[in-house]
């Protein structure tokens, strides 16, 4: 079947965003007067389980405390990483604003799955294509719009189903095996790119693992959907 959509992950598929979400997660606890600095071996670990409010919840619970409302921790969390995006000038991983420019040169839907929050992707996006970027994509599902995170498909069946399109015409992009058992429970064929925390993980299922997303690392792949690349987008 014809390709008709680019489905994307963020954190670590978009831009190497996790030691922007370490040191949010770090200060807010220090604001909450909370004794927690999180490593970044610390973090490694905690990536496997999805979602911030999930983490710091895994957090706790290793360190035998029960009662902590994670809540308000990850608002505040979420706050302090918008303010250090657009302070900063973080950008997005090699070859992705060439995909992006490319799918809407040649007509292919893009779409976003993933279990961070609506507000970091438009701040994201904002900082490093302009605001203009939040209206290219035609469905945004986020940990905020589903009951179970990755690694349940739900978000990418989300995804689908707001694209009217089945997972045989769509290719989803991910950095983790979380996300790769997320976009293969939807039916999808899947391409990693390994971020910085995720380069240990067993990516078997993944239809390709390259280094980045750049032309000459993707052509393989997407030559066998018939779709030929142009680097002069």
């Amino acid at each position: 079947m014809a390709l008709e959509a680019f489905i994307f992950d963020v954190d670590g598929t978009l831009a190497e965003t996790e030691e922007l979400h370490r040191a949010a997660f770090n200060q807010a606890f220090s604001e909450a007067g909370l004794n927690w600095h999180w490593t970044e071996d610390d973090y490694e670990n905690l990536l496997k389980v999805t979602g911030g409010k999930e983490r710091i919840l895994a957090h706790a619970k290793f360190i035998g405390v029960t009662t902590i409302d994670p809540a308000p921790l990850h608002r505040r969390k979420t706050a302090l990483y918008n303010e250090m995006l657009r302070a900063g000038a973080l950008p997005l991983r090699p070859g992705v604003e060439t995909l992006i420019r490319f799918a809407r040169a040649t007509g292919l839907k893009l779409a976003i799955a993933t279990t961070t929050s609506r507000e970091n992707i438009q701040t994201l996006l904002d900082v490093t294509l302009g605001t203009d970027a939040r209206g290219w994509f035609q469905a945004m599902c986020t940990g905020e719009d589903v009951t179970v995170k990755k690694p349940d498909p739900e978000v990418y069946q989300l995804a689908l189903e707001r694209l009217g399109l089945s997972p045989s015409s769509c290719l989803a992009f991910e950095d983790t095996r979380n996300g790769i058992l997320a976009a293969r429970g939807a039916g999808l064929e899947v391409i990693v790119t390994p971020s910085r925390y995720s380069t240990s993980e067993d990516f078997s299922g993944a239809t390709g693992v390259i280094p980045t997303l750049e032309f000459k690392h993707l052509e393989p792949f997407l030559g066998t959907y018939g779709v030929k690349l142009r680097a002069s987008i």
